[in-house]
């Protein structure tokens, strides 16, 4: 009997020893669960890298520009309102690259000593722009950044008005941005952009027979406005 009710004894403190244990390894899986960003289904996915943007954008270019021999020689160049798509990469939620697309056209005026040409042709651009960006993250839906870049611009469909022959030159230029998002959701988002372009091609001109060379300092603003997804 003695030895029976030892038995229970020790079967009951290797019970209370497993429940004790069970305890602490249920106590110990739920602590790991509420660190680990694994565990759960509400735990909220990191947004993709990719983000994609439409604006309408105004294009205003400065009226400024010679033809080289001629002293006193100006030009000037009709703004527009164009679309443009732009593509991001975030390599972090600071840092992103922006690949900036559309395309424009220009009138070009004679001014001062060669005012009297008028239209002197029209061109269009392609201006890719890339540029590198910094994003404040520290005001909610607020997200203000800026950037700068290089730009190339492709002048194409060169059409001469009172000049004989046009021809402006494909030229590498500089870019600095700032603009913010607000976004209304996890996607998508409300966007204002402005962009400087510093860019001042080279061109030949023929009038009259007469070659000559000159330089176009377009070097136009760029201001946005349209909406923002985030995939």
């Amino acid at each position: 009997m003695a030895r029976k009710q030892t038995g229970v004894a020790r079967g009951a403190t290797a019970a209370i020893v497993l429940i004790l244990a069970g305890q602490q390894a249920v106590a110990a899986d739920l602590a790991q669960g509420a660190s680990d960003p694994q565990a759960g289904a509400a735990v909220t996915e990191w947004p993709s890298p990719w983000q994609v943007r439409l604006r309408a954008l105004g294009v205003i270019t400065e009226d400024s520009g010679y033809v080289n021999t001629v002293p006193g020689s100006g030009l000037s160049y009709s703004d527009t309102v164009v679309p443009e798509l732009d593509i991001s990469y975030f390599f972090t939620d600071n840092i992103a690259a922006e690949l900036i697309l559309g395309t424009t056209y220009a009138n070009i005026e004679g001014q001062g000593a060669i005012g009297g040409l008028g239209n002197i042709g029209k061109v269009w651009l392609l201006p890719p722009t890339l540029t590198l960006q910094y994003h404040f993250t520290d005001f909610g839906a607020f997200k203000p950044y800026v950037g700068a870049g290089v730009n190339y611009t492709i002048f194409y469909n060169q059409d001469a008005g009172s000049a004989d022959a046009l021809k402006i030159k494909n030229t590498f230029g500089t870019a600095l941005q700032v603009g913010f998002d607000y976004m209304v959701d996890q996607h998508w988002g409300v966007n204002f952009d402005v962009k400087k372009l510093f860019l001042k091609p080279d061109f030949d001109v023929t009038v009259d027979g007469a070659k000559l060379t000159g330089k176009a300092a377009l070097d136009p603003w760029l201001i946005g406005a349209g909406v923002t997804y985030r995939f």
